[in-house]
């Protein structure tokens, strides 16, 4: 008989259908069976000897919520024998004027290690959203959860992991004790969603993911120079498409509909054959040598909630000359996706792994690293710039000039107008804290009615250095700013047309961000992590529909 792997994850949902995404032991035929009638069956697909199904669930009725149980053939695998967890559930939505719509989100997740090892970076904020979620099941709960990247570290692994990468191979041979295949980055998929909070917890609350630079490796698209180096690393080919293929498997195909699953290409590929391996090896092939021709983006629609999340890493235009965030057709999706039947959203959200906004002597820095970088103060400015662009991670939207100019532009039009949204905020994490900030355009220029806001959160599990903490302080200061805009001036890079200031933060720690967005207003909270061991203690709400304070 089959069992059960990994998962059961719960991926999309809407009012009558849901998608559930396992992992099983062999080729089998997957089920859902919900407890109100409403059901699902799919066979098993291969990849690289592993046996996957994303099952649709059909037949859901709006406005409910039903448990379900995941059935492989014909033997039931979940719920768990003796789980001390709630049965996992479907809950669909009845979109009316007054229902809430509540999106949780965070980035940067290192596994926890088990509960009696010592957790070196403190609890982890997925273990007590579950925890708090278990508590009282019949409470408030995410309609979804946004993961903004890093879902697993390729490249800085746990002692745990080294030790099982040891048995495999030689941790002394590169990429030592970093993983270097699609077999290792299954170990990882184990290590973090095994946990068995976390594995309850995306079990009954749906979720949404996008990659960011860990999931390959550090840094990963931050230039062409760099990008030219790494593939003169004998290691990194095969790393570069297992990293691929895993997101793939793992996270992308649960972003999407079952409307576009059904006419996916590569999806349809890969279940039509015995074994799907090469088709999606031949796949992660094309989007490495032209990243033009895949999209990882998407959007989801949540009543009248719409949230476009966008790939900032393997979009990119890397040539100095050409620099840019998001590919021209990338760019032009993003634009069309955000004006779409204008007016038929109360609230846009643009989940995007790096912050748009940044603190002020930061964004300069970058501004100047990328001019720098250009040329224009010469080619050992050049080489200088490269360097540094590397060491610390100068790759946001402010290394990218045109394209946060772009962005700016962007969110001005979908903000202005009769039809305007009443919000229209940037999920971002990565750096590694908290913190809100607010745009300002100046007089003259088209400026967006809709409330703006750059909002940030990360991480869900890992830690930034004391040094650091200070740095991001220093960076929103006066003098932060001062001392910005001199960078900016010996690089002869440009003033941002926007203004911006921190109108919340930063906060440090593990946490999560929540908005809830009933009709035309909005609510945000942030929940960390206590380290003492108390769940989930609230330490900011605000409503978004007044004015902020410093």
């Amino acid at each position: 008989m089959a069992r059960l792997r990994l998962g059961p994850l719960l991926r999309y949902v809407d009012e009558e259908t849901a998608t559930v995404w396992v992992e099983a032991s062999r080729p089998c035929v997957a089920e859902v069976r919900c407890a109100d009638g409403a059901s699902g069956s799919a066979p098993t697909f291969q990849v690289d000897g592993h046996h996957y199904a994303l099952v649709p669930v059909t037949g859901l009725t709006p406005g409910t919520e039903t448990t379900y149980e995941v059935i492989l053939d014909g033997g039931g695998v979940w719920p768990l024998p003796d789980s001390p967890y709630p049965a996992s559930t479907i809950r669909t939505p009845a979109y009316a004027a007054d229902t809430p719509v509540r999106v949780t989100f965070g980035s940067c997740r290192w596994a926890a290690p088990p509960a009696a090892e010592h957790d070196p970076v403190g609890p982890d904020a997925l273990d007590t959203l579950a925890a708090r979620i278990a508590a009282d099941p019949d409470g408030e709960r995410p309609d979804v959860l946004v993961l903004l990247g890093d879902q697993v570290y390729a490249d800085e692994t746990s002692p745990a992991t080294q030790a099982w990468l040891a048995r495999r191979r030689d941790l002394s041979d590169p990429p030592g004790t970093e993983v270097a295949d699609y077999q290792e980055y299954t170990h990882l998929y184990y290590e973090s969603w095994l946990d068995p909070e976390v594995r309850w917890l995306l079990s009954t609350v749906p979720s949404a993911m996008i990659f960011d630079d860990h999931d390959l490796i550090d840094d990963w698209n931050t230039s062409a120079a760099w990008l030219a180096d790494m593939r003169e690393v004998p290691w990194w080919r095969e790393r570069l498409l297992s990293g691929l293929m895993s997101y793939w498997v793992h996270q992308h195909i649960g972003n999407l509909s079952p409307a576009a699953l059904a006419t996916d290409p590569i999806y349809a590929a890969v279940r039509a054959t015995p074994d799907g391996t090469d088709a999606l090896r031949e796949f992660a092939a094309r989007a490495d040598a032209d990243p033009a021709s895949v999209r990882w983006s998407y959007r989801r629609d949540f009543g009248r909630v719409r949230l476009l999340m966008v790939d900032t890493r393997a979009a990119r235009v890397l040539d100095e000359q050409q620099r840019a965030m998001l590919s021209p057709g990338e760019a032009k999706w993003l634009r069309e996706q955000a004006l779409a039947d204008h007016g038929t959203y109360d609230h846009l959200l643009i989940g995007t792994s790096l912050p748009w906004l940044l603190p002020h002597l930061i964004h300069d820095a970058e501004g100047w690293n990328a001019a720098l970088c250009r040329g224009e103060r010469g080619p050992r400015w050049a080489r200088f710039g490269e360097d540094l662009r590397r060491r610390a991670d100068l790759e946001h939207w402010a290394a990218f000039p045109k394209s946060f100019e772009a962005l700016a532009d962007l969110i001005a039009e979908a903000g202005s107008g009769d039809a305007a949204p009443a919000t229209i905020s940037v999920l971002s994490g990565d750096v590694h804290h908290a913190y809100v900030a607010e745009p300002s355009w100046p007089a003259g220029a088209q400026a967006p009615s809709a409330r703006v806001l750059q909002l940030t959160c990360s991480p869900v599990h890992n830690s930034v250095p004391a040094s650091i903490r200070v740095g991001f302080r220093f960076g929103w200061s006066r003098f932060g700013r001062v001392l910005g805009r001199r960078f900016a001036r010996h690089a002869r890079a440009g003033t941002p047309r926007i203004t911006w200031r921190r109108t919340g933060g930063p906060w440090f720690g593990n946490q999560l961000m929540t908005l809830t967005l009933r009709g035309r207003s909005a609510t945000l909270t942030l929940d960390q992590a206590d380290t003492r061991g108390g769940g989930l203690v609230r330490a900011d709400e605000r409503q978004l529909s007044s004015p902020y304070g410093d």
